[in-house]
């Protein structure tokens, strides 16, 4: 049984260690937890929601750090990209890093450029996307933790 504790996960739900590829025990892992510092190598890339398609490397939550209480992620998304509006359960802190990231609310829009950032709190409907030439590149903080159960996305198609 690997002991690297270095957790990855593919879209099966199975756990893996990111240095031998090798099937970790949730057991190790709640061991790993446990310890005053979990160092975390690399990040997992997580399918996004949305045209074109954005990449989204977690770094810390549900799946690559198995951590529930917050998630940190990378997100790059292309000129163009835009998500479905959603009204999450969580509250979401972004920085923009490079480019420009449109964010559409009830009643309100901001294009939050290279810089600066913007905390939508939990329950507010929300609609992000990239209509700049540049696209956008931005670190999102999630608390608790991004999860599809917590999201709530549009399902018709005019949002």
């Amino acid at each position: 049984m690997c002991r690297c504790l270095l957790a990855s996960s593919d879209f099966s739900g199975i756990i893996y260690c990111t240095a031998c590829k090798q099937a970790v025990a949730h057991l190790i892992l709640l061991e790993a937890l446990n310890q005053m510092a979990i160092y975390i190598q690399n990040s997992t890339v997580i399918r996004a929601a949305g045209n074109p398609p954005k990449t989204i490397e977690e770094f810390v939550g549900r799946i690559n750090s198995v951590t529930s209480a917050l998630s940190i992620a990378r997100m790059k998304s292309p000129s163009g990209w835009s998500e479905p509006g959603q009204t999450p359960e969580f509250d979401e802190y972004t920085v923009v890093l490079l480019g420009c990231l449109h964010v559409k609310m009830k009643g309100e829009e901001f294009d939050i450029k290279s810089g600066q950032a913007i905390i939508v709190n939990a329950g507010q409907w929300v609609q992000y996307s990239t209509p700049s030439p540049e696209g956008a590149e931005y670190i999102a903080v999630c608390l608790p933790a991004f999860s599809p159960t917590l999201v709530h996305r549009n399902t018709h198609s005019k949002d």
